[in-house]
């Protein structure tokens, strides 16, 4: 069972599927399932605080099953993509319906687009990041590949992090700062890597203008071969899940801090920087990205030995209510500012 759950989180592509070809008002149904029921379900079942035994860590991470679960996402993201372009463009839909597809398809751009990407993203073999690029595609955002594993990665919980939110900020401003900042920040971090290996910017060997040609390529393909409609909603369901993604990364980082030391670099990251969630239906449906302290703390660790860490800070809340907490700002900042740490004074020179 602790290999098995995982298939659990199939149930949301299900869910926009069963959305694709039944319409009327199932068109509702993966945003149903994702802040309806997935909410009340972790409202009414306990958190796990269990790991994986140290010991079995390094044969469960080589395991195969895993991965495969991850893979299968890139078919069933560009099968329900493609099947919702088709439909938008071919089909006859009511305001609710089109307003249902929409919102649902944008949630499986955000939950498997991106999510599983960032995981795959994280991993050493050239297939895999190739991968996560394509499924990153869908959301018009490759550029996160370059700006979370070198980026953010590196200055979270810091000011020079644009996706870490301020105490205080509410989530519209953090949108806007979090999408520009880090469109800027992947180009600043690309244009010094070619600059160091004594390569132009400008140039071939700029993934930031292979990533904007292939967006191009992407957005023209279902212009030429699906139709105008369809272009128009490959836009809202990218908008769609990069504001999920965005919205996630704002409650993972709220209001935390990373020391100064005396040198003026900020102190090592730890798993106090990061909010966890140990709510199991979350964690099974994200890939353990709700456990996002440990990640933080050794991004190389696969989800599914990800674990529970005392020191990190727990969300009241699973992801899906903190995100829709995090719709309401005073609600939020009411909820998170009396779980936030005391800010720490520098640390003292020796």
């Amino acid at each position: 069972m602790k290999d098995t759950k995982y298939l659990l989180a199939y149930l949301l592509p299900l869910s926009a599927g069963v959305a694709l070809v039944f319409r009327g008002p199932w068109t509702w149904t993966t945003p149903f399932v994702s802040f309806v029921l997935l909410p009340l379900i972790e409202l009414w079942t306990p958190q796990s605080t269990e790991n994986v035994p140290p010991e079995e860590e390094e044969e469960r991470s080589r395991r195969r099953f895993f991965d495969v679960l991850l893979y299968v996402n890139l078919p069933i993201l560009f099968g329900l993509t493609i099947g919702y372009l088709w439909v938008v463009q071919h089909e006859t839909l009511s305001a609710s319906e089109l307003a249902g597809l929409t919102f649902g398809a944008g949630i499986i751009v955000g939950a498997i687009g991106i999510n599983v990407a960032h995981e795959l993203g994280h991993r050493t073999r050239a297939y895999e990041q190739t991968m996560a690029k394509w499924m990153l595609m869908t959301a018009l955002y490759q550029h996160f590949f370059i700006e979370h594993n070198r980026g953010h990665h590196k200055y979270v919980a810091t000011e020079r992090d644009p996706a870490t939110a301020r105490r205080g900020e509410w989530l519209f401003a953090f949108w806007l700062r979090s999408i520009v900042g880090s469109w800027k920040s992947a180009w600043r971090l690309e244009s010094d890597r070619l600059r160091k290996a004594g390569l132009a910017v400008w140039s071939r060997h700029n993934e930031m203008l292979r990533f904007l040609g292939w967006q191009a390529a992407w957005l023209a393909a279902v212009t030429v071969f699906i139709g105008p409609k369809a272009l128009l909603g490959a836009l809202a369901i990218a908008l769609i899940g990069v504001l999920l993604l965005e919205t996630i990364n704002y409650i993972e980082h709220y209001g935390l801090r990373r020391r100064l030391l005396p040198n003026g670099r900020p102190e090592p990251v730890s798993p106090a920087h990061s909010w966890n969630s140990n709510h199991e239906i979350g964690r099974i449906f994200l890939y353990e990205l709700t456990r996002h302290s440990d990640h933080h703390y050794k991004a190389t660790r696969k989800y599914q030995i990800l674990r529970h860490i005392d020191e990190s800070p727990q969300l009241p809340f699973g992801y899906p209510t903190s995100i829709l907490l995090a719709l309401i700002p005073p609600l939020w900042f009411w909820v998170m500012h009396p779980r936030l740490p005391q800010p720490k004074a520098p640390a003292a020179a020796v």
